[in-house]
């Protein structure tokens, strides 16, 4: 049963409020409708493209609260964080990033996007990677939304050193973790310990 146009337009305005990320091809199978409709409605109701949205977000968050990297040194784009405490990023992977030869993206772009992403979830002028492990659980393709999700692990970080927990994910489909063990400078640790 199809939706009355107005009645769709405030029910997708609702749905991009609660997820603003979502895709114009996600909203069209909710709506059971057209990706063309979504765009028309879109347009209509004056919101920007995903593209856009995600831009918008991601210069905001990066302005108010990330110290330790400048924009253009993060892979992704930060649509969410709470300093030392979690993070979240998205990358989309493009024919860039992929190998010609089987379309499988390279691991070093889904590494940079976890590992700035532990860096910047860090509330320190200087946080720079000590260790790291890794796993690369899936492949991922040209199209593909890799979100990356950090959270520091209070419990096991210290005045010297500062876990940080990456996952990594394309849809449901868990393809990255990794454990960074991060330093920050001794004068950040101690004022978190004071």
């Amino acid at each position: 049963m199809r939706i009355p146009k107005g009645d769709r337009q405030i029910r997708l305005a609702d749905s991009l409020e609660q997820n603003p990320f979502m895709t114009d091809e996600e909203l069209a199978k909710q709506f059971n409708v057209s990706v063309q409709t979504i765009r028309l409605d879109r347009l209509e109701c004056g919101i920007p493209e995903l593209r856009e949205r995600l831009k918008t977000v991601a210069a905001r968050t990066m302005e108010a609260e990330v110290k330790s990297l400048q924009s253009d040194e993060v892979i992704g784009e930060i649509i969410d964080i709470e300093l030392d405490k979690r993070a979240i990023s998205i990358f989309d992977v493009t024919e860039d990033h992929v190998f010609q030869r089987n379309g499988i993206a390279r691991g070093h772009h889904l590494f940079a996007q976890a590992n700035s992403l532990a860096v910047a979830v860090l509330d320190d002028d200087l946080a720079l990677t000590v260790t790291t492990t890794v796993n690369f659980l899936k492949s991922v393709k040209v199209g593909d939304r890799v979100i990356a999700r950090a959270n520091v692990d209070k419990k096991r970080s210290n005045e010297k050193r500062t876990f940080v927990e990456v996952t990594s994910t394309v849809g449901s489909d868990v393809i990255f973790t990794g454990e960074f063990q991060m330093y920050q400078t001794t004068e950040q640790s101690g004022r978190k310990n004071r």
